[in-house]
């Protein structure tokens, strides 16, 4: 219970984030997705159950505030978190570099599909601009956001673990 009521409330401060703090540090109206940090750090920390519903959370409250379509955050985020879990049994606390490729793989995911829903769809063709104006800097963005971040998230789950373990040894 515990760790659901942290991991919402870590959700709604990127959030936050996301639309205040960091929508003044855009750098060409480019942005870092925090959302895909946090739902992909959750995904390959605690697995699928776990990613698929901090995105479905990060989802639906992109889907309110920003969306177009109810639904469609909130089905890619999911999906997002769902395949980051996948690579639970490969997450090590030590190694960086798992994270910062599954999180930079979301992010290129979540680019393409919102392009190919968004616009392609649409007829607009260029996605020549579209790569190296929005998904290729976003990314950069993204992942140098992530250095900081997700430490801060990988420390508040070491927390949690060893407070359920505590609480686990009680029972026993």
């Amino acid at each position: 219970m515990k760790r659901k009521l942290i991991t919402f409330v870590m959700i709604i401060v990127c959030f936050l984030l996301e639309s205040t703090v960091f929508d003044k540090l855009a750098f060409a109206s480019i942005k870092p997705n925090l959302l895909i940090i946090v739902v992909s750090s959750c995904g390959f920390m605690r697995g699928k159950k776990e990613g698929m519903f901090v995105g479905f959370l990060s989802g639906i409250l992109i889907d309110f505030f920003w969306g177009t379509a109810l639904g469609f955050n909130m089905l890619l985020y999911a999906v997002i978190g769902y395949l980051n879990g996948s690579f639970r049994r490969l997450f090590y606390d030590d190694d960086i570099k798992l994270p910062i490729a599954l999180i930079g793989a979301s992010e290129v995911i979540y680019g393409l599909v919102t392009y190919i829903c968004n616009y392609m769809l649409k007829g607009d063709f260029s996605f020549g601009d579209y790569l190296g104006h929005i998904i290729l800097p976003e990314l950069v963005y993204t992942i140098l956001i992530t250095l900081v971040l997700y430490q801060i998230i990988l420390h508040i789950n070491k927390k949690l673990e060893a407070e359920e373990q505590r609480s686990a040894s009680k029972f026993v």
